[in-house]
């Protein structure tokens, strides 16, 4: 007996499935790889920069508030008087 054409639809979908499978897998190994190898550069950046590590948290912090970790708001907020 022959195998339906919907039986091989299925088993064409059941590896297509595993191989989905695999490959997410594969993504979130990739995924933890690359946020390992963010860390240790940091780790490596910061140890390069001979700062105490009771003097890391201040430096962090007032890099923070300086103009190079300043937040800038996306939209100015609209002052009185434009438009008038």
């Amino acid at each position: 007996m022959a195998i339906s054409k919907s039986a091989k639809i299925m088993a064409e979908m059941e590896k297509v499935k595993a191989k989905i499978s695999d490959q997410q897998a594969k993504l979130k190994e990739l995924e933890q790889k690359h946020r390992e190898a963010e860390n240790e550069e940091i780790v490596d950046i910061v140890r390069g920069m001979s700062i105490s590590l009771s003097d890391l948290p201040s430096l962090l912090q007032t890099m923070k508030g300086g103009p190079l970790g300043q937040s800038v708001p996306k939209e100015a907020p609209e002052q009185e008087g434009e438009g008038e």
